[in-house]
């Protein structure tokens, strides 16, 4: 096979930027097998979230969620529209923590209200409520701005809490029912919708058994399939959206059954909290960084062994769970983990990688108060338009901090030259 076009990605990880200035050059040998397809991405590989938090949000003292959650956010701000459509098609997942416990005010008496404090609620927050104007709203922006859209809907709907963190009893699909029959109505074309948010496991906050949930997720695709009539429309079914667990994610794949799940999601954040105060050496240890390719290849052996039809998606990825890292997740030394990720990924055929968030919290691609991008919306930019879907095997005879990824062209680059991006925590270049 030809390669025309070869883009390569390479990430050199310094032990301390201080250092780099006094380090002497080092010989490296790269060799790309350009016949040689290992995996393949989706051709909008490169996704970011929207979540539900309230400005009330706050974890270490620090609130840093403002206006930015799907409820508030200022959806006519044109920074936000120009971020989007800088991708062509950028794909949006709109769900998070809160997710399951929203409902949607289409076919219900109850009235439409906000999220609010309360002590016994789920991560300290009450049920609260998605109205239809203002689904209406972001529909809009979706629409003007070409974003292919994933919806993560509410899995605990009708479920009770048994003790601790575990809930059961039927879901109750009414809701569910309504807001996707609604959502057909009015010609708003979601590409997929997600089942549940990190219920999976040992779960975050709550938990589900994997063979409950594996019914569930049948019903709720036997919904999908009465509602969108037209084969051809019909729109992708992932889950469940949380922390990777080997066993539950095959119990739900053998319950769910052939071809139920399109895409198994699963979330990373594996730098740890927001208050850990060595996130800067564990974003520049290659040995750390390694870590994450266990749960990447095991979500890749998990699906060749119990779901053939399914494809893996990362559909939440922040790096730095609570908010992210102040100081940190949005600036420059955070692209190094993040297009290591993207990289890494890639070569165990994950389709779409979901970054945490678009705006929001310390992690979002767009500033909260500003909507001007931080470094690494630059990063998601630059992958999405050099790498494309074809990952290929890659041979790296260097120092372990130099990390390095091959991909085909992308289809819109017409000349046959090649490209080489390196990128260092101590500088960026890149050569034709």
């Amino acid at each position: 096979m030809e390669v025309r076009l070869l883009l390569l990605a390479l990430i050199c990880l310094h032990a301390a930027p201080r250092w780099a200035s006094a380090q002497q050059p080092e010989e490296a040998t790269v060799i790309v097998k350009g016949s040689t397809r290992i995996a393949e991405t989706d051709e909008n590989y490169v996704c970011a979230t929207i979540d539900w938090w309230p400005p009330e949000k706050c974890n270490y003292n620090q609130c840093p969620w403002g206006q930015s959650s799907i409820l508030n956010l200022d959806l006519d701000h044109p920074f936000l529209a120009q971020a989007i459509q800088a991708f062509d098609n950028l794909r949006i997942r709109l769900g998070g923590s809160l997710q399951d416990r929203v409902v949607y005010d289409v076919g219900t008496e109850s009235p439409c209200s906000p999220f609010r404090n309360v002590s016994n609620g789920l991560f300290g927050f009450s049920v609260g409520c998605l109205g239809m104007d203002r689904w209406d709203k972001l529909n809009d922006l979706f629409q003007k701005t070409g974003a292919i859209v994933t919806f993560g809907v509410n899995a605990l709907y009708g479920r009770y809490n048994v003790r601790r963190s575990i809930w059961a009893g039927k879901w109750n699909s009414t809701n569910a029912y309504d807001f996707v029959k609604y959502t057909i109505s009015k010609g708003y074309p979601v590409g997929s919708w997600e089942f549940g948010n990190e219920l999976s496991g040992h779960g975050i906050g709550a938990k589900v058994d994997a063979k409950l949930y594996g019914k569930d997720v049948v019903e709720f695709k036997s919904i999908l399939r009465q509602l969108y009539k037209a084969p051809l429309s019909q729109p992708l079914l992932l889950a469940p959206g949380g922390f990777f667990d080997q066993q539950w994610y095959s119990q739900l794949l053998q319950t769910s059954g052939h071809g139920v799940v399109n895409a198994l999601t699963h979330h990373v954040y594996n730098l740890g909290g927001g208050d850990d105060v060595h996130l800067i050496r564990k974003i520049l240890d290659p040995k750390y960084l390694d870590r994450a390719e266990d749960t990447y290849r095991d979500m890749q052996l998990t699906i060749q062994r119990h779901g053939t039809w399914a494809s893996a998606w990362v559909s939440e990825s922040g790096g730095v769970f609570n908010n992210g890292g102040l100081l940190v997740s949005n600036t420059f030394i955070n692209s190094i983990w993040y297009l290591d990720q993207l990289g890494m990924a890639s070569k165990y055929n994950t389709k779409v990688f979901c970054r945490q968030t678009l705006i929001g919290g310390n992690y979002g691609l767009l500033d909260t108060q500003t909507f001007r991008p931080n470094p690494d919306y630059y990063s998601a930019l630059l992958w999405h338009r050099l790498m494309g879907n074809g990952v290929l095997s890659i041979d790296v005879i260097a120092p372990r901090r130099l990390r390095a990824y091959a991909h085909c062209r992308r289809q819109q680059l017409l000349d046959n030259r090649f490209r080489l991006l390196r990128i260092c925590s101590t500088k960026m270049s890149a050569y034709v």
